[in-house]
């Protein structure tokens, strides 16, 4: 027997947690659903110090657990999660070994009367609002702050916007959803200095402007963008050669250019400034040990990982598909930011990162559909630098 109250309201939590390093810095992030529209009613999200990935996904869904129950104490509520663990052994599927997990399931299942809670596993490429705000309480947990929900929340999770009631099966890529893919139009920065000579260029060294060779490559791709028309925003990394890039196309669009610290280039350490040679000569062991796992905890001596770049360039992602539903979104960003979102469009392993080729002021397209499919239309277009 249900504990929910008949006639009592439907409700959707969507949890999610995490550690960078497992354990390490960690953080969580829940949504609160209208179990009918979709409409989001309730986000919260918390950086919780240091602990294990799944202290911190029981973290999630008791706080949204409560957060649910804050809003409607005799609402039917189904928990949706990327997390087989959590989910299987909230389920009673699994047993509950670890001491550390059983006082968290216990206060889970105190929120609300037993019966009014089910429970579904859903893919992680699915989770995307709980996971950006956990990502968000991880980043402002590094920074000292508290996380806090933007003055511009999405009134409606991009998972779920058309206003129909909840498949009771979640389907990824052919769910027959009539609403819109947003589109992210994906823009590589002109031609610095550096670039022809094959150095690194990140966000830890120097920050070069244009060349007069960069300058005429955005100058053609704002050309090319506009008329090609239908961008209804502009967002870009705030490094000088993408906010120039950037610039152009939204100059002759009539936007806005909104700057995302997520779509920064990686961090190469003590790379930066070096040629690939070079950075093999002074650093032999780190670089064949990137080379191996480029997906793992290796990076550039002194720098950023790519698993670390993917994640915040996947933050990005998530806020530019939830303020431009159903429209294109032009990204200004640089190298491993654009493989990053085209290899997590594909499925495809960090390492498939060194088979793409992305020149100076190419562009990229990925759509992005709401039951959560991704289709790439295009890989580093260069025709409208050759007309």
């Amino acid at each position: 027997m249900s504990g929910a109250a008949p006639g009592g309201r439907r409700l959707v939590v969507e949890a999610d947690g995490g550690s960078r390093g497992n354990p390490g810095p960690a953080g969580y992030g829940a949504v609160v659903l209208d179990g009918v529209t979709g409409e989001v009613l309730a986000e919260t999200a918390e950086y919780l110090g240091t602990c294990t990935n799944n202290v911190a996904e029981y973290r999630g869904l008791i706080a949204g657990l409560r957060a649910a129950h804050a809003l409607a104490p005799d609402a039917a509520v189904r928990v949706r999660m990327d997390s087989k663990l959590v989910v299987e052994q909230m389920s009673g599927r699994w047993k509950i070994k670890h001491p550390d997990m059983r006082p968290l399931a216990m206060e889970a299942r105190g929120v609300f009367p037993a019966g009014a809670v089910t429970y579904e596993w859903m893919p992680r490429e699915r989770n995307k609002h709980a996971d950006r705000l956990a990502n968000e309480a991880m980043d402002a947990g590094a920074r000292g702050e508290t996380w806090r929900p933007p003055a511009d929340a999405p009134a409606r999770t991009p998972d779920l916007a058309d206003p129909e009631p909840l498949p009771e099966t979640p389907t990824v890529g052919w769910g027959g959803s009539d609403a819109p893919a947003t589109t992210l139009l994906l823009l590589r920065h002109g031609e610095t200095a550096l670039t022809p000579e094959k150095r690194f260029s990140g966000s830890g060294g120097a920050d070069p402007e244009l060349s007069e060779t960069g300058l005429r490559q955005a100058e053609a791709a704002a050309a090319a963008i506009a008329a090609a028309g239908g961008v209804a925003g502009v967002v870009s990394s705030p490094l000088a050669r993408c906010r120039r890039t950037a610039e152009a196309v939204a100059v002759r669009l009539g936007l806005e250019v909104r700057f995302d610290e997520g779509l920064r280039e990686t961090d190469f350490g003590a790379w930066e400034g070096l040629t690939f040679a070079e950075a093999g000569e002074r650093y032999p062991d780190d670089q064949q040990a990137w080379l191996r796992d480029p997906g793992g905890d290796t990076g550039p001596t002194g720098g950023e990982t790519f698993t670390a770049v993917a994640r915040r360039a996947a933050v990005s992602r998530d806020k530019a598909i939830a303020r431009h539903a159903g429209r294109t979104v032009l990204v200004v960003s640089h190298v491993t930011p654009i493989k990053s979102l085209l290899c997590m469009a594909l499925g495809a392993p960090p390492s498939a990162m060194f088979r793409l080729e992305l020149s100076p002021a190419g562009l990229s397209e990925i759509a992005y559909w709401p039951d959560g499919g991704t289709s790439i239309r295009r890989v580093n277009d260069t025709s409208h630098l050759h007309t």
